[in-house]
C-alpha cells in the first residue's frame, strides 16, 4: 500500500478546486451556444460536461500520484461524475447531471447516519487528524453534519428543478462551497468545548491504534 505523502497545500487545493473553475469557465463561454456533432445538435452544457469528466479523472489521478492517497468522497465524485456526466451526455439530457450533487450528499449523509445509529461517529474516522475532539464533540458534529448533507440534497433538487440551468451553475460552483464553509465556520463553539488537549489526543490516537 503506498504510503501518505504531503503536497504543496496550494497545488493540492488547486487540483481539487480547479476542475470546477474550469468548468464554471467553459460553461460561460459556451452555455448560449449549440454544437452539431454526428447529426445531433447538443447545447454547450452537454459538451462542457463531456469535457470535464476527464478532467476531474486527471485531477484525481495526479492527486493520487502525488499523494499516494486518496478519500472516500474524492474517489466517489470521480465515479459519480463519470456515470451522471456520462449519462448526460450519452442520452444528451443534462439532468443526469444535475442530480449528481443530490446523490453525493444523500450518500454521505446516509453513510453518516448509519454510523449514528451504530453509535460511532463515521466522520471521526476521516477527519481526527484535523480536529481532535472528544466523543461528545464527534457525536453532535456527525449529526449536524448529517442533517446538513441532506440539507443540502434537498437544496440541489429544488434549484435544479425550478432555476434555469445558468442559476444552477452558480449553485453548485459557489453556492455549495460557500455553505459547507460557513457550516465548518458556525461550529467554532463546539471546536472549543469539545477540543481534546494535546496530550488527551495522542493518548485517544494511542488508545485507537491499539484497539
Amino acid at each position: 500500500m503506498d504510503e501518505k505523502r504531503t503536497i504543496n497545500p496550494i497545488l493540492k487545493t488547486g487540483l481539487e478546486l480547479g476542475p470546477i473553475v474550469l468548468f464554471f469557465i467553459a460553461y460561460l463561454r459556451l452555455k448560449d451556444q449549440i454544437f452539431t456533432i454526428g447529426g445531433t445538435d447538443y447545447e454547450g452544457f452537454i459538451l462542457v460536461t463531456a469535457a470535464f469528466i476527464p478532467v476531474i479523472l486527471l485531477s484525481t489521478a495526479i492527486l493520487w500520484k502525488l499523494t499516494g492517497h486518496l478519500s472516500k468522497m474524492q474517489i466517489m465524485t470521480a465515479v459519480l461524475v463519470t456515470v451522471f456526466g456520462g449519462l448526460s451526455v450519452w442520452l444528451n439530457d443534462d439532468r443526469f447531471f444535475k442530480m449528481k450533487p443530490t446523490l453525493i450528499y444523500l450518500i454521505f449523509g446516509g453513510l453518516l447516519g448509519i454510523g449514528l445509529l451504530r453509535g460511532q461517529s463515521w466522520l471521526r474516522m476521516v477527519m481526527e487528524e484535523l480536529m481532535p475532539l472528544d466523543h461528545d464533540g464527534w457525536m453532535k458534529l456527525t449529526r449536524r453534519l448529517c442533517l446538513f448533507f441532506f440539507g443540502l440534497a434537498i437544496a440541489n433538487e429544488v434549484i435544479w428543478r425550478t432555476q434555469s440551468t445558468e442559476t444552477w451553475v452558480y449553485f453548485k460552483t459557489f453556492g455549495l462551497t460557500i455553505a459547507l464553509f460557513a457550516f465548518f465556520m458556525l461550529q467554532g463553539r463546539l471546536f472549543r468545548d469539545h477540543a481534546l488537549p494535546d496530550d488527551d489526543a495522542k493518548d485517544e490516537n494511542a488508545k485507537d491504534d491499539n484497539a
